[in-house]
This record gives C-alpha cells, structure tokens and sequence, in this order.
C-alpha cells in the first residue's frame, strides 16, 4: 500500500478548495513575527474534532466544540503567542470576536468559523490586533507552509505534510499542520492540528476514523507529561475531489484510513522530535500486552520517566529506569517473563539483566533516533508511543517563558 501514496507540497492547502493567509499583528513581543493565521475551505466542509479533557479548557476549545456540534465548518482562525485561557467571559467574547471578523473577512456564515489559540495562559488576548489584522491577510493556495509557522510558539520548526492518492480513479490529497514543543501529553489530540481533505465524507464515519487516528498517534505522544488546555486537532472536508462520500461500507475506505494514519502518525513523531529542549526522538514499542490498553499504558508510561528521559540525553543504557516505568504503569505484568530491548541489544531477558556488552548498549542510544521494545509474553497487545529526552534545554525553555 506505501506505492500508492505521493507526498506532495504545501500542507492544508494541498487538497482542491483550500486556502491559507497568514499576517504579523503584533500578538507576540517581536512585532515582525508572523502570528495569525487563517485556513478555509472555498465550500462547506463536513468537520470533526477532538479536545483537551482538562477543565481549564481554554475559550476558543468551547467555541469549537460547540460549534462542530453541527458536523460543519469551513474556516478557522488561528492565533500565536496568547492562549486565551483563563480570561473568564471577556476571554470566550474575545473568541467568538474572532469568529466574527473572519466570516465578515471571507463572506461566510460566522457558525461555520472556528478558532484556535496558543500561547502565555491567563493574559487577556489583544483583540484589537486581531481585528486590525484580518483585513490584512491576503489568502492563498500556496500558503499552507506559510499558515504552518505562524501557529508555531515554541516549536524551532513547524511540522506539516500531504500525500496524494486515488480513490474511485480521482486524485485525493490529505493534508496536515500541527504545531507543539512542550506541554504534551495529550489525551485527546494533540496541542494544534489541522487536518484538510478534498475528499468527500460522510460525517458520523470521519468522527470515527478522527478519534481512531487520533489514539493512535497524538494520544500516544508525549514530551513532558504536561496536558495542554488550548488541545485542538479538526478535520476537514470539502468533497471537492468529487468522490462518492466515504464509509465504512465504502470499498476504498481502507484507503482514506491509511493515509490519515501515516499523517497524524508523522505529525506526531514530529513533535516529539521537536520538544522543547529535545535532542533525541525516542519511540516504545510495546506488544504482548495482555490487551491494547495494557501495551498503551506500558508505553506512554516509558516515554514520560523523567528518569529514563535524563538517561536518554546522557546515552546512558539505565534500563533499570524502563523496568521501574513498566513496573509503575499499571499494566499487567510476570516480573518473570518481560524482554527489553534498547535498539536491537536484548538488554532484560525475562525479567532479568540479559547478557550483552554495554558499548553495543550505548551506541545503540547514541543517535538522533533510538527506539525501545518491550514483550510482554502475554497475550496480543501492542502500542507504540513516540517521546524525547530531558535536557537542561527544556529547563530554560521553560523558566524564561513569560519574559
């Protein structure tokens, strides 16, 4: 199935219909810096989301929520640098403001308008800039990559992709932009995900393959063990490729499946790799788990031990640290029987310290990627979370933020 998958460029913008624009508003210290951002659909899309379980849920989580209600939407503004949350009424008046000035911007309906924020917590956003800054944006087919680093807060780079594909013979693109560095551990999404597709959908089954991507990708991703209250991932669709409305009766439906796995699979290895201070993206793979939700508590649990991250960043082989995550998850688990991998050294054999040489332990953790493997010698499960390591980086990234 890989040979049937064409990566393409532009990101969101990729898919027929869609269009971005990005302008400096002046939200963020340097003025200079691009932070607002529009993405919308020439028509009515068919739309999905999910959010943050926190219950500081920031005001532009509830008006997406309350508006995707209806299963449309065509647009979404989007903001860097204040989060919106915690701003009480005049925060969520702010948003839906945001709103406003989009539809009026783009001659549509104002329920059909989203909107997204991220940023410093608690500081009231400055709506006047942003009233002052939507007539300015000038939107584009080949603005998805420009749209992609306006979201970014403490990203060093942004983290975008599309493939090209057929179904029914017509050329179908899937495009994706997300944007997180620190505060990741989402149970949701992930910290800003836009999703776009030319595709045509029928809305309770993109509901249902969104949330199934979405556990297996974001929900399995994690840099710090901070969740986020601004956590947003929407998928839209505009049918405009003129295919038959996909299903889960439709033949190619496997197909469209595939493809927003490999998208929100890479988007969210991307933002481990990015994390904030992070010099190594380290992936878990768990299988013979009793079950899948004892292999997604094994491996999440790996990648947010702040024990084994610091060794990670030291290359140190300390498997005594993934023992200790394993044993502290809640997972079931035969002290007698688990196997542990770092890259492909067998460094734990059932359930004790395996025979191998500890420089071949230490190159294996020596690279920009390293990978663990855990067999549980259970049963069928299987899960695989993406993390990073702890550096004095994400110290300072994080003790100078407000400033």
């Amino acid at each position: 199935m890989s040979d049937i998958f064409r990566e393409v460029d532009n990101c969101v913008t990729a898919p027929q219909g869609f269009r971005a624009g990005v302008t400096a508003c002046g939200i963020k210290s340097d003025s200079t810096i691009k932070d607002l951002g529009i993405l919308a659909s020439d028509v009515p899309c068919v739309a999905a989301g999910t959010f943050t379980t926190s219950t500081t849920r920031a005001a532009p989580v509830i008006v997406c929520q309350e508006r995707l209600s209806s299963g449309r939407a065509q647009a979404v503004i989007v903001n860097s640098g204040n989060a919106n949350c915690a701003t009480g009424d005049p925060g969520l008046l702010n948003a839906y403001r945001m709103t406003e000035f989009t539809a009026q911007r783009l001659g549509i309906e104002n329920e059909l308008v989203l909107c997204s924020s991220t940023g410093i917590i608690g500081r009231q956003l400055p709506i006047e800039k942003i009233q002052a800054g939507v007539p300015a944006i000038e939107l584009g087919a080949d603005q998805g990559n420009a749209f992609s680093e306006a979201i970014m807060t403490t990203d060093t780079r942004p983290k975008r992709i599309a493939l090209e594909f057929q179904i029914e013979g017509r050329t179908v693109r899937l495009g994706g932009v997300t944007k997180g560095a620190g505060m990741i551990l989402p149970n949701m999404a992930t910290m800003l995900c836009y999703l776009t597709t030319d595709a045509a959908i029928e809305h309770q089954w993109l509901e249902t393959e969104l949330h199934a991507a979405v556990a297996d990708s974001f929900n399995m991703t994690a840099v710090d063990g901070d969740m986020s209250t601004n956590d947003t991932c929407i998928l839209f669709a505009n049918g405009l490729a003129g295919t038959t409305p996909l299903d889960a009766r439709h033949p190619e439906a496997g197909t469209f499946r595939e493809a927003l796995r490999r998208v929100t699979q890479y988007l969210a290895r991307e933002m481990a790799r990015d994390g904030e201070g992070a010099t190594k993206l380290m992936t878990v793979h768990v299988r013979g788990a009793r079950d899948k939700a004892d292999a997604v508590k094994a491996a999440r649990a790996i990648t947010v031990s702040p024990l084994w991250q610091c060794a990670l960043a030291g290359g140190d082989p300390n498997w005594g640290r993934i023992v200790a995550a394993l044993g502290a998850s809640g997972c079931e688990l035969d002290p007698d029987t688990y196997d542990i991998y770092i890259g492909d050294v067998q460094v734990v054999k059932q359930g004790m310290a395996a025979h191998y040489k500890q420089d071949a332990a230490r190159a294996a953790m020596a690279g920009s990627d390293v990978t663990i493997a855990v067999d549980l010698h259970l049963g069928e499960g299987k899960a695989t979370a993406w993390g990073c390591d702890l550096t004095h980086g994400y110290i300072d990234e994080n003790t100078l933020y407000t400033r």
